[in-house]
């Protein structure tokens, strides 16, 4: 990995997803090929599952002693299910890849964990929902910034996207109910 590289995958590293269409224009103002750019992000997925996982162990064994980390565990876990429910089979591989391609790859280990699924399964579980997120975040915002001509604008609108579809969506199904 060069430096430009590098600098890119410390955009993928910002959290809360920021960091994401501005890495994709920064790779794509370095001429770095999509395909690159869909390893690097990977490898940031990685980089995440190493640090994180160690803190959801030591949540887990806390909680053990903890009343209200309990109870949370308990709330989060029936959530799960029934976030999970209306896309599949509740804890299945595939459900909780779509779980994760609607929430994060945190939250997507998490509920693979409550499943049952081990640190190498759960963490291809929570990888492969993430990747597929940011296919097609890394499409739109190609697209986007070809149709345009503005990084910067593009930037902004992927971000305004990706915080506010959730936001519609949640609305909807509310309204359904």
């Amino acid at each position: 990995m060069n430096s430009n590289h590098l600098d890119i995958l410390s955009y993928f590293l910002i959290p809360f997803g920021m960091g994401i269409p501005s890495g994709i224009i920064k790779a794509k103002e370095l001429q770095i090929s999509w395909q690159l750019i869909l390893l690097i992000y990977f490898i940031s997925d990685l980089i995440l599952a190493v640090i994180f996982e160690p803190i959801l162990v030591f949540i887990i064994h806390y909680s053990r002693t903890n009343v209200k980390l309990t109870k949370m565990g308990v709330i989060f876990k029936q959530a799960m299910q029934q976030t999970t429910e209306k896309i599949g089979t509740g804890t299945g591989p595939f459900a909780l890849i779509l779980f994760t391609f609607g929430s994060d790859p945190m939250t997507g280990r998490i509920s693979s964990k409550i499943a049952g699924h081990a640190f190498l399964t759960g963490w291809m579980i929570a990888i492969a929902g993430d990747m597929l997120y940011f296919t097609v975040i890394l499409v739109s915002t190609l697209w986007l910034s070809h149709i345009l001509g503005d990084g910067t604008t593009t930037v902004f609108i992927i971000f305004a996207v990706m915080m506010l579809i959730p936001m519609i969506i949640k609305k909807l199904r509310s309204k359904k109910i």
